[in-house]
Formats: structure tokens, sequence, C-alpha cells
């Protein structure tokens, strides 16, 4: 990479780590930047996942308070999310790599879908919760939350998404809380994957440092600063680098 390649990674790593903590489609704005400069797409989903984690830990990090008294709601979806990112991260060393390219542009539109229609999302979520729901969700939340770590492990856009939207209808719990929770279970599907990767695939290390490095910083800013800024700013966001992202797989 030349120096301003280097560059545009790290920012993108700042937004995706920042991103990830607030609305949970970090991937669309690092993902595009690493197509862009150069680096194969199941090496650039390789390299990002490693690259996310750092950045979903100082999420986790900020959002602690939020995550107390969760400690065995915590256990439960995590070990779904733990062996979700595994089976996910397993297909995508086994399925060829023509695979990955055919189907990830449909998962990228898919995403995008999700992140537009996310207020509408949360407003039913508000709607349909019940006072009397189940305080560490069914099973029901448990096959939801592994077959999003599979997403998550396979490719991962916006699975802070579908994993807000599962717990905020299954869940009685506060959004904030909620969010934290997504965050450490999204934090727990990029760590079993990074960590399978790390024995079967090839990873551009330059390309995840920078990815780490940024994401560590966004995700504390997305825990401190991010809940204030405009949602529709960011949607906006994730949808053009979402839709350049398309069209660069397409066109390649």
């Amino acid at each position: 990479m030349t120096l301003w390649e280097a560059i545009a990674v790290l920012v993108a790593g700042v937004g995706a780590g920042m991103i990830n903590v607030i609305v949970g489609s970090g991937t669309l704005i690092t993902f595009p930047v690493l197509l862009a400069v150069g680096i194969p797409p199941v090496t650039a989903n390789v390299s990002n996942s490693f690259g996310l984690v750092p950045g979903s830990l100082s999420g986790v990090i900020g959002y602690r308070r939020e995550l107390a008294g969760q400690r065995r709601r915590l256990l439960r979806l995590g070990s779904a999310s733990l062996l979700g990112g595994l089976v996910g991260a397993m297909l995508l060393i086994t399925l060829p790599s023509g695979a990955f390219d055919a189907i990830v542009p449909v998962l990228i539109l898919l995403a995008l879908v999700l992140v537009v229609i996310q207020p509408k999302v949360a407003r039913a979520v508000a709607a349909r919760r019940h006072p009397d729901g189940d305080p560490d969700g069914s099973l029901v939340l448990l096959g939801g939350v592994f077959l999003t770590g599979v997403y998550g492990g396979y490719f991962g856009a916006a699975q802070g998404v579908l994993l807000m939207a599962l717990m905020g209808m299954l869940l009685q719990e506060d959004l904030q809380r909620i969010n934290a929770v997504k965050n450490a279970l999204a934090m727990t599907v990029n760590a079993v994957a990074a960590l399978f990767f790390l024995f079967t695939a090839t990873v551009n290390w330059a390309a995840a440092g920078l990815i780490a490095a940024g994401s560590l910083v966004g995700g504390l800013l997305g825990a401190k600063v991010g809940r204030r800024l405009p949602p529709a700013v960011l949607r906006g966001v994730i949808v053009v680098v979402g839709l350049a992202a398309v069209t660069k797989l397409l066109m390649s």
C-alpha cells in the first residue's frame, strides 16, 4: 500500500469502529476500502475480521456500565455467537472463493436494506415489547443469535443490526443495555473467526493492523461521542460505501 492508501484504511478503521458500536455495520466502511487498495475479496474479509476485534473490545469497555448484571445472559448468548462465528468462518474457508464473490454482493445489499429500515424496526420493537417477556430470551433468540453468528463469521456486515432487532423483540430490556450485549456478541464472533483464520487463511497484516488501530480509537469514540451523531447521517454514509462495495465487486 502507498502512504495515502494506508491512511485511507486507517481512517476507515476509525469509522468502522465507531459505527459498529452505534449501529453495527462497520464492515460496510472497511471492506470497500480494502477492495479499493487492491486486496482480494476473501483476504480483505479475513483481514477485516482481525482488524475489527480491538474496536469491538473498546466498544464493550465503553459500555461496561450497561453490561452490569447481564453475566448469565452474556454467557448464554455468547456461546451461541461463538459457535455460529466458528461455523461461518469455516464456511468462508471451505467454500470456493467464487462462492464468496457471488454471495457477498447479495449480503451487502441485504445489509443495506437492514440499515435503512432499522428505525422502523426499532419502532416496531418498542411497540411489540411485552412487559412479561423472558428476561434471558427464548430458544428462538438463541437460534437467531447462532445464525447471526454464522453470518458474522462468514462476512458480518450489519450483524449488529440483526442482533439488535432480535434481542429488541425478544428481550424485556432497555435498548442501551441490549446494545451493550450486541457489542459483546459481535466481538465474540469477530474474535473466534479471526482465531480460526489465523491458522487457515491468508491475512494482510498491514491492512489488519491499520484497521485494528483505527477501530480501537473508533470504538472508544463511538461509546462516548457517537451516540450524539444524527443516525440518519451514519446510515447515509453506510449506504453510500456499501453501494460502492457492490459496484466494485460486480465490476471485478
